[in-house]
């Protein structure tokens, strides 16, 4: 452990937002990120980030931002969306990476849940983040990749982040942060409908970084490709964390299209690269493209964030000719507590791995410890700390250390873990997690609708997304195709119902609940037709 400028432990060592400091010293020169989002590739050093990241610090700490402070950063996949969530750290601010795609409702529940007062948006991507913050009149506000002079356009108040960050100190030293203090706080929904604060703490986000390098270190030659948003575990946990820490780099792609995504992987060399399983699944429909470009460096594929086939990892296995792996993981339970054995045995198809070397996992079956099938439960110092303002749910979810993850495993002879599915309703449409309550929310919303029930139904290549049945009221000449347009005006594209059923009346259990089973059933045999 290094020692302080005053003489006492250096602050640096318990601060998530120094990960990178070894790789900084070792290979300054080197590339860390390389941003696609510009018409010209913008390449980012490790020196260069150390330095923007110690301005940020400076920059919040000078606008009043300081510890325990949270702020909202809503900014697309751009190379200042790390340099932002980690320089923060540096100064004990606490980021809430948002969730852009929301609908406004749930962008105002995170941001005033979490008492952001101070944002940094990207309002290219997100002009409902821009609106939520004005709403809730946050007066400390960068606007990045907008103005790029630093003037404060006297109308809305904002800031251009770039000149704010040239005015900004490069020489930060920061405060010595205290036990289980926050890193950063994203926000995962629930059955409640409302998304949920997930407090995750520098020390254990640490823990989980240091057992990426003892037991699965990257190479400094290594570079991945982030082509899912930089605010899910998917690109952190994935890509950034595991290169960033030993000089690889990661190249990070604005948006996912098929030829764009092979071209970045191909020109760029990389090494490895994570996805949904709905990203290969439509890559695998341009075969030409495949076919053409060079993926000689590639070495592994990892799919992961939702269900995953057999068949599809090994029909992409055999278009790109190298190893395919399944990975797992939960916000809030580390991320990760299941991966490759250390002892070199490989993963079987429709596995994600073997329990990692440090930390604890058992299955829970009807309340008790059951050595082949039941809900996942992990303890580990990267568990979340707690989930913010709700300490009903704490108590339900988190005992003894023990974190209940909702998802369900088996468990086989070799040790390996076997997904099979969740404990409440939710499922995964193309990597993005649907809660039914929100979506039906956001039905009943409508003045014409009575009921609604959302269900998933197959999708080649999301794998599921959600379907309705929903109950009008008397004389409504509401027809399902406004009804869907009414959802995808005001929801995130990915959770609108592909089909709606107009029904009088709701199937209802003997209790007098909404029957999702018969839903199920009707909704699917009217869309088999």
């Amino acid at each position: 452990m290094s020692v302080g400028t005053d003489g006492g432990p250096d602050p640096r060592d318990f601060n998530l937002g120094y990960w990178l400091g070894d790789a900084c010293a070792a290979f300054p020169d080197r590339v860390a990120l390389i941003d696609l989002s510009r018409a010209i590739p913008r390449e980012v050093t490790y020196a260069e980030l150390d330095e923007r990241m110690d301005r940020v610090a400076n920059l919040l700490s000078d606008a009043g931002i300081g510890v325990g402070d949270r702020f909202a950063l809503s900014v697309g996949n751009r190379f200042e969306f790390v340099e932002i969530m980690f320089g923060a750290m540096r100064c004990g601010a606490v980021p809430v990476p948002l969730n852009y795609k929301l609908a406004h409702p749930s962008l105002a529940h995170i941001v005033a849940d979490a008492g952001c007062r101070a944002a940094f948006v990207e309002t290219a991507v997100s002009e409902r983040s821009a609106a939520v913050v004005e709403q809730l009149g946050i007066e400390r506000k960068w606007q990045v990749g907008g103005f790029g002079t630093g003037r404060e356009p006297a109308s809305t108040g904002w800031l251009g982040y770039e000149g704010a960050l040239a005015k900004a100190s490069a020489d930060f030293d920061p405060p010595l942060l205290g036990a289980n203090h926050p890193a950063f706080q994203p926000y995962t929904s629930g059955s409640t409908g409302k998304p949920k604060g997930v407090v995750l703490s520098h020390e254990g986000q640490l823990w989980w970084v240091r057992c990426l390098r003892k037991y699965w270190p990257a190479d400094p030659s290594d570079r991945a490709l982030a082509a899912v948003p930089l605010y899910h575990k998917n690109a952190m946990a994935g890509a950034v964390k595991p290169m960033l820490q030993t000089g690889g780099s990661v190249v990070i792609l604005p948006g996912f299209a098929p030829e764009s995504f092979l071209r970045a992987l191909s020109d760029h060399r990389c090494t490895q690269v994570g996805a949904v399983p709905a990203v290969f699944t439509l890559l695998l429909d341009h075969m030409d493209l495949i076919r053409e470009f060079d993926f000689s460096a590639l070495r592994r594929v990892t799919l992961g964030s939702a269900p995953v086939q057999p068949e599809l990892m090994d029909a992409v296995e055999r278009a790109f000719g190298v190893d395919v792996g399944e990975s797992y993981g939960l916000t809030e339970g580390g991320p990760v507590m299941l991966g490759p054995p250390t002892d070199g045995r490989p993963v079987p198809r429709g596995s994600c791995g073997a329990a990692w070397p440090e930390g604890e996992v058992m299955l829970v079956r009807d309340g008790v410890e059951n050595p082949r099938y039941g809900e996942l439960w992990v303890r580990n110092p990267g568990v979340t700390t707690g989930y913010h303002n709700l300490p009903d749910v704490n108590t339900a979810r988190i005992r003894d250390g023990w974190l209940a993850t909702g998802d369900l495993f088996r468990r086989d002879d070799e040790g390996f873990f076997h997904f099979q599915g969740r404990t409440d309703d939710m499922f995964n449409s193309g990597g993005e997690n649907i809660y039914p309550k929100e979506v039906e929310n956001l039905l009943l919303s409508h003045p014409d609708v009575l009921d609604a029930a959302i269900v998933p139904v197959p999708h080649a290549v999301k794998g599921a997304v959600p379907a309705a049945m929903v109950a009008l009221g008397s004389g409504s000449t509401l027809t399902a195709e406004a009804l869907k347009t009414y959802t995808l005006e005001r929801g995130p594209a990915y959770a609108h119902p592909r089909h709606i059923v107009l029904v009088e009346e709701m199937p209802l259990t003997g209790v007098g609940k909404v029957d999702r089973v018969r839903v199920a059933e009707a909704v699917r045999k009217v869309i088999s037709g």
